[in-house]
């Protein structure tokens, strides 16, 4: 039997009330204010179109200014009164088993509620600069706030049958907008792989909903963790391998990866709020909220940390082998949430890490695609960082901001992805024995992939010589554009330390986790053979780009590679993979039961139904309508009776 020692596993949250906390009874208005801004801008039509994308840019904001309320009042509460029921209403109840639509606020919801207002709220003030032009913009607005909504029901559930609602909400939004130019086959082909790919890890979340419900009795997280002492270790396996698969789905993780990149496709707004406040950090939330689970299965966390680590490094080698900016901070995303699972694979020792930098990464990662959105504005919309060069001259504003976010997400001393990837390195090494040094090792080598490709992406956007096609005229981009940019910037130099500083996070979170506050040494990061080794592998990415692509010019055309830089440009052949290990025998299984149901279910049916008209067609043949045929029957009858009767007697 599995066990597990946290005392927080059958810990009953507190039922808010309006009298206990308004604040906290009208949690409720975090969802519906967007889900209202979606509502009146799909349902209101064209009536909205010249104010539309006002509203749905001020109600995201008005959200997470309730969340910021909220927070307040959970600081204001002892560490074990901060996890709190909000009853909304009662979904459906079937005999005894019911569920309800109840909201879970405790301190790692709130944190992904702030993140996802916050960097929300800026991508939809820079929406409206940089979609000014679009027909369809309202409709984008629409979406946006949808997409805004399913993340905060996801994130907000207070068990998992209403978690999986905000899981396939945020599936349904994320198609919208990836084909939101569907007059671009590419854009639609796209969002359908991206749809299609999420259902295979849907379905592994909705399976393990169903085992909990089978074989635990419930799905609300307190009623589940709590059963989780009881449960045998193949259910906890089965499971944690289920949930994982889900996570893998949501947050492009192998082997259900090759989805990410292709979501380019979608207006670049679009970009920056799938990959740092929405969608691909759901996976990374399913994980930690599941964390007991997890830890009642070790075998099913090991699988984490080593899908974690192998994505990291995948992510990291494609980014390094793309010239597409958009794709190339696509592959960076998968490598950073890569790293991040790998962290909540660690257990309790891990999840702080994972969300902390999952909340950093948030605004380096929101700043960096809004800062490529901003070239592209400048650049005709060419992604091609072979046509860029030289305009940090003309876009000092873009080149600052993004350099910024360029110098976090590569781990530069005591800027915020800094202070949250030593985290994770810290937490690695601190496992023990080989495991440990192996996870340890490997986030060392992401971080110099990470400082590699990211040098790489500035120095041929910005520096260097220009090689713009002809006609075009880069320019600066709208204050509506650059303004959100400088404000992810700020959280891009300053957060990290304000999270990981004093523990004030990992205290923060642990009741609602269980997490181990691990205390941060800075002057220890610096000194230890880990903290060395980090920092020389950043120093020796940053070396390698610059001496490829900076000291000598970038060439406008791609040079022919070798083996390895094209297996990187064509993503490690996942796609082709996917297509000869799933989408091929599947096609191959869909023909054949087709046959079966066309020969055998259909041909049996059919044979019935042929045998009923044949036989009733030949006994109508025998009803002529004439009495003497009638009468001559009745009498050959009568012959046949009398005979056998004299036989018999």
């Amino acid at each position: 039997m599995a066990v597990t020692s946290h005392a927080y596993l059958a810990a009953e949250p507190v039922v808010a009330t309006a009298a206990d906390s308004a604040v906290l009874s009208g949690a409720w208005l975090l969802i519906a204010l967007p889900l209202a801004g979606a509502a009146i801008l799909l349902l209101g039509g064209r009536r909205t179109d010249k104010w539309g994308h006002w509203l749905a840019t001020a109600l995201p904001v008005a959200s997470f200014a309730w969340a910021l309320l909220v927070l307040f009042d959970l600081l204001g509460r002892a560490a074990d009164a901060r996890s709190v029921s909000v009853p909304v209403y009662e979904w459906f109840s079937v005999g005894e088993f019911s569920a309800g639509v109840d909201l879970l606020v405790d301190p790692l919801s709130i944190s992904f509620v702030l993140l996802i207002t916050f960097v929300g709220s800026l991508i939809h003030i820079y929406s409206i600069g940089y979609m000014a032009e679009d027909p369809g913009r309202r409709r984008f607005f629409a979406y946006l706030n949808l997409f805004v909504a399913a993340m905060l029901v996801l994130v907000l559930a207070d068990n998992f049958v209403l978690l999986f609602l905000g899981w396939e909400g945020v599936g349904l939004a994320s198609y919208l907008l990836i084909g939101f130019w569907q007059y671009k086959p590419s854009a639609a082909v796209a969002a359908k792989k991206a749809f299609l790919i999420n259902r295979v890890g849907d379905m592994g979340l909705l399976i393990a909903i169903m085992i909990m419900f089978a074989v635990l009795g419930a799905v609300s997280f307190s009623d589940v963790f709590a059963a989780v002492p009881g449960a045998s270790d193949g259910v906890l396996l089965a499971v944690g391998l289920l949930l994982l698969l889900g996570a893998c789905g949501k947050s492009a993780q192998l082997p259900l990866q090759a989805w990410l990149l292709d979501a380019m496709e979608g207006p670049t707004p679009v970009s920056a709020l799938i990959h740092a406040a929405t969608m691909v950090t759901a996976g990374v939330y399913l994980i930690v909220r599941a964390g007991p689970i997890f830890e009642g299965a070790p075998v099913a966390q090991t699988v984490v940390t080593v899908v974690g680590a192998a994505t990291m490094l995948a992510g990291g080698i494609i980014a390094s082998a793309k010239d597409d900016i958009k794709k190339s901070l696509a592959g960076s995303t998968m490598s950073q949430i890569g790293m991040m699972v790998l962290a909540a694979g660690l257990g309790p020792v891990g999840y702080v890490a994972a969300i902390a930098h999952l909340v950093t990464h948030g605004f380096f990662k929101a700043g960096l695609f809004l800062g490529a959105g901003s070239v592209m504005h400048a650049m005709n919309d060419g992604v091609d960082m072979r046509r860029y060069g030289g305009l940090a001259r003309v876009m000092p504003v873009t080149f600052v901001t993004f350099g910024l976010g360029y110098l976090a997400i590569i781990g530069f001393p005591l800027l915020s992805g800094w202070w949250t990837k030593e985290s994770i390195i810290s937490a690695a090494f601190g496992v023990g024995g080989t495991q440990g040094m192996v996870l340890g090792t490997a986030v060392i080598v992401g971080a110099g992939l990470t400082a590699f490709y990211m040098s790489r992406m500035v120095f041929m956007t910005f520096l260097g010589k220009k090689r713009w096609d002809e006609g075009v005229h880069p320019h600066e981009s709208p204050v509506s554009m650059t303004a959100p940019m400088v404000v992810l910037a700020v959280g891009s130099v300053a957060l990290g330390a304000f999270l990981t500083l004093g523990d004030r996070f990992a205290g923060f979170l642990t009741p609602a986790t269980g997490a181990h506050p691990h205390h941060f040494d800075v002057v220890h990061a610096f000194t230890a053979p880990y903290g060395l080794a980090a920092l020389g592998v950043m120093v020796l990415g940053v070396a390698a780009a610059w001496a490829v692509y900076l000291r000598k010019p970038v060439e406008r055309t791609a040079p022919e590679g070798n083996l390895v830089t094209v297996a990187a440009s064509r993503e490690l052949y996942g796609n082709e993979i996917n297509e000869g290990l799933l989408m091929r025998p599947g096609q191959q299984l869909t023909r054949a039961l087709l046959v079966i149901e066309d020969k055998v279910i259909d041909g049996a049916v059919n044979g019935l139904g042929a045998g009923v008209r044949d036989s009733s067609s030949g006994l109508g043949r025998v009803q002529t309508g004439f009495a003497r045929t009638y009468a001559l029957t009745m009498l050959f009858g009568a012959v046949i009776v009398a005979a056998t009767l004299a036989v018999r007697f």
